[in-house]
């Protein structure tokens, strides 16, 4: 597989988390609308922050392949490019799970 294709590919995996926190903050905002959970706070906002950081790393690793430096991921070590492909998603999926256990949790709660 060319390196282009396997970059290219590697901007699939955070465009695959926002996308998924983007359809989560739907339910969640449609779910409040419907009644009131969690007091009535829209937390689904944080839905919306956390699929914008994953957007953002899916776009700079596209713009690190059309930037013609196509070994960036393997080669570039400098604070921002490991913060860039690293730690947005990482961030974006604990600001998630984070936001979805303290929504959600509700349905945990839940006893017979």
């Amino acid at each position: 597989m060319s390196s282009t294709l396997t970059h290219l590919l590697s901007a699939a995996g955070p465009l695959g988390i926002g996308i998924a926190l983007l359809v989560v903050g739907l339910l969640s905002k449609r779910m409040n609308s419907m009644s009131v959970i969690a007091d009535g706070k829209p937390l689904y906002r944080w839905y919306y922050v956390a699929a914008a950081l994953a957007f953002l790393s899916a776009a700079a690793r596209i713009a690190g392949l059309l930037s013609g430096d196509v070994t960036i991921e393997s080669d570039r070590t400098e604070i921002v490019w490991v913060l860039l492909y690293h730690g947005l998603p990482a961030l974006a999926v604990t600001i998630g799970v984070v936001g979805a256990w303290r929504y959600w949790s509700w349905l945990l709660a839940e006893r017979d």
